[in-house]
């Protein structure tokens, strides 16, 4: 479990093919800030732009780890199959502040910046998601966007998905990889713990006094 509060911006340094297929996934090399590494063991999850990822290799001394993604994530994720920026969370401890809201690392789906411009001395992002995230998405609600747990300030249905509106602080901006992103980059979206779960038991049509009869 994370809780979308960045700790560390990294870097992927390079993308190895771990076989000639396209049913064969890549091994990222990535380089974190001094010292990131100090406390993590070999098998540690770790979320890269929100996608929870096992640590199988690693070297304190030199702030270098890898990771293998498999083709199904690269197919469901977005920046993770080339060199660049990333944003970095290690997973959640017991004892842990939960300052963000709870996120598995796990990638809903893939949007898209349709508009990222400052006001005030904040900035407005707006991203198009899925149609199938449309009943996961309230103003006032929870979303990660590539890891980072955001606030939804709008939402409104349109055609192709449902686009929605947050508002980014020069913090947000300064400590993780928003404030990079231009209209039409793809980032990856995770939706609320909570409102899977809600959708799911009202899919099933559970009540107060527990699963419905058959």
């Amino acid at each position: 479990m994370f809780t979308g509060i960045i700790s560390g911006i990294g870097r992927i340094v390079s993308v190895e093919a771990l076989g000639a297929g396209t049913e064969h996934g890549k091994r990222l090399t990535l380089q974190a800030p001094r010292g990131y590494l100090d406390d993590a063991q070999l098998g540690d999850s770790i979320a890269l732009n929100g996608a929870c990822m096992t640590l199988t290799s690693l070297d304190a001394a030199t702030d270098c780890f890898t990771i293998d993604i498999s083709a199904e994530s690269l197919d469901k994720t977005a920046g993770l199959a080339e060199p660049g920026a990333v944003n970095l969370e290690k997973a959640l401890r017991a004892n842990d502040r939960l300052g963000g809201h709870l996120v598995s690392g796990h990638v809903d789906g893939v949007g898209q910046v349709t508009h990222f411009a400052p006001v005030g001395e904040s900035w407005t992002l707006r991203i198009l998601a899925p149609a199938a995230l449309a009943r996961f998405l309230a103003v006032k609600g929870s979303i990660t966007v590539n890891g980072v747990s955001l606030t939804v300030n709008d939402v409104r249905d349109v055609e192709g998905g449902c686009e929605f509106g947050i508002n980014l602080i020069p913090h947000t901006l300064e400590q993780t990889t928003l404030g990079r992103l231009v209209a039409g980059n793809r980032v990856n979206l995770e939706i609320d713990l909570i409102a899977r779960y809600v959708e799911r038991m009202l899919g099933a049509g559970v009540s107060a006094q527990g699963p419905a009869s058959a």
